[in-house]
């Protein structure tokens, strides 16, 4: 591979091939929304997606949460390391929470690197580079506050027909086990206004479906007084013409209030589903991990979104083998999970921190004992996903139609997308039936479950019902746009974002 080496204002210089980017992304659905965020900037500056393996810019956006983090990143650093020994106009930066913890111990271990960003400073980038190639030296950047809300950044979106909206950033609470306190500092609201004013800008680019994004979603508006904000940001959503569903991640128990209940029932295009975040079914548990409710509590929550939204599918995290968890303790969460009959739940092994206070709590576990309750954990889950699936056969359900297939579409034929309760559908069409666009909707009969998606293979176009959307000609246009030829669900290939998170609903991340 040959890399032109450019000026330092090669980016926007009309006479030179532009340089190409790649954002490599890992973590949470905020990260993915900030690495829009990174690709937009970077087009802004004239940088297109790169079409092959490797780019010109080569951008990290990383994760700190789990143990393995720091692993994966220095892992892909050394793969690149000889790249860009043979192509010395290439760059490298590092952004994101890692980026915010580690520091300079990025440049110290990966001298290779060009830049080293946080999460406070995601708009620095360009300029970061721009200074890295002009001085010939590493840059790093980190601020310890927000310099500018980054929703107000230019942002590259990584679907046309469904977008993020990240309503705030950082947390105010102190769970013991997390380390994102720390690395996004406090809960910074945005104004109702400018929230709903992105919205409609994703909307009227043809998006159907947004998700409102923050570490906690429902203490949205204690910044500015007034805690019912959420529910009202909701209801507010229901307002938005050719706004067909609306999601939002992640909600904390503790704060989880009936207004925002009401809400979801209440406003047609709220979907169904809700992500509600266990951790531990222990009483003791939950204290030790700082989580400012019981199982009781939550269980409630449950009891009570089921009573008004009655097909609602829940989803969960739970982290197993927390520094102290007993035998008893973790059958307590077994038998919360066996009550809460989760459509799904991303189960995590629990990952020791430095800086968090769990790190130096007593009762460490051996590797073992978390890897044995682990696998009993998941085959529970999976039992229950499995169950619940299977009251989805024989009914009619409406899927938006995705970019992504399913590892076998090529031997089934099979596209894919997601039903209003954000359950994985791969479906077939009848002979004669017209071929959906991504962000099109389909209405089918489910014929076939597992634990982890839904089969509907139609046997005459009477059982297929499609509504060609605005997504789906926004869909045409972005392929035209790239000079794509787009092949029935087939994702464009010209994304500059790749995404290391897996998509609800799965099993475990």
């Amino acid at each position: 591979m040959s890399l032109t080496i450019p000026s330092p204002t090669a980016a926007t210089s009309p006479s030179i091939e532009p340089r190409t980017y790649q954002v490599r992304t890992f973590g949470c659905q905020m990260n993915v929304h900030d690495s829009e965020r990174m690709a937009g900037l970077l087009e802004d500056a004239g940088y297109v997606p790169s079409e092959g393996e490797f780019a010109d810019v080569v951008v990290f956006n990383t994760c700190a949460v789990r143990e393995n983090a720091d692993n994966k990143l220095y892992g892909n650093l050394g793969q690149l390391r000889q790249v860009k020994a043979a192509n010395p106009g290439m760059q490298i930066a590092v952004g994101g929470c890692l980026a915010q913890k580690d520091r300079e111990t990025i440049l110290r271990k990966a001298p290779w690197v060009d830049a080293v960003f946080g999460t406070h400073n995601v708009g620095a980038l360009p300029a970061l580079l721009s200074r890295a190639r002009h001085n010939n030296e590493a840059q790093l950047e980190i601020l310890e506050s927000l310099d500018v809300f980054p929703s107000t950044l230019p942002t590259k979106r990584d679907s046309v027909y469904s977008g993020w909206v990240s309503i705030s950033v950082g947390c105010n609470n102190t769970c013991t086990f997390c380390i994102v306190p720390s690395l996004r500092g406090k809960e910074k609201d945005r104004r109702p206004g400018e929230i709903l004013a992105e919205i409609q800008a994703l909307v009227d680019d043809g998006a159907v479906e947004v998700t409102l994004l923050g570490q906690n979603v429902n203490s949205y508006g204690v910044e500015f007084g007034d805690r019912q904000a959420f529910s009202k940001l909701l209801r507010a959503c229901g307002d938005i013409e050719g706004l067909e569903r609306v999601r939002f991640t992640s909600p904390h128990p503790a704060a989880f209030t009936d207004d925002v209940i009401d809400a979801m029932a209440e406003t047609p295009n709220v979907m169904p589903q809700l992500h509600m975040p266990l951790q531990s079914g222990s009483d003791k548990v939950l204290k030790d991990m700082r989580r400012s409710y019981r199982s009781s509590r939550f269980l409630g929550i449950l009891d009570k979104v089921r009573d008004r939204i009655p097909h609602a599918a829940i989803t969960t995290d739970i982290i197993v083998g927390f520094p102290g968890e007993t035998e008893e303790d973790f059958q307590a969460t077994l038998d919360v999970v066996e009550k809460s009959r989760f459509s799904s739940a991303f189960t995590f092994q629990y990952s020791k921190r430095p800086g968090t206070p769990a790190a130096d709590l007593p009762g460490q576990l051996p590797k073992a004992v978390v890897q044995e309750r682990y696998e009993r954990l998941t085959a529970l889950q999976d039992r229950i996903a499995a169950e619940e699936n299977a009251k989805q056969l024989g009914r009619r359900v409406e899927i938006l139609v995705t970019a992504q297939s399913g590892r076998k579409a090529g031997e089934t034929h099979r596209l894919s997308g997601r039903s209003k309760d954000q359950r994985l559908v791969h479906f077939s069409m009848p002979a004669g039936a017209e071929t959906p666009r991504p962000g099109d909707f389909v209405t089918v009969t489910i014929t076939e479950a597992a634990a982890f998606h839904l089969v509907a293979d139609p046997a005459t176009t009477a059982d297929y019902s499609l509504r060609r959307s605005r997504a789906g000609d926004a869909w045409d246009r972005s392929q035209a746009d790239s000079c794509g030829v787009p092949g029935p669900g087939a994702a464009s290939g010209k994304t500059g974002v790749s995404l290391g998170m897996p998509s609800l609903p799965v099993r475990r991340a």
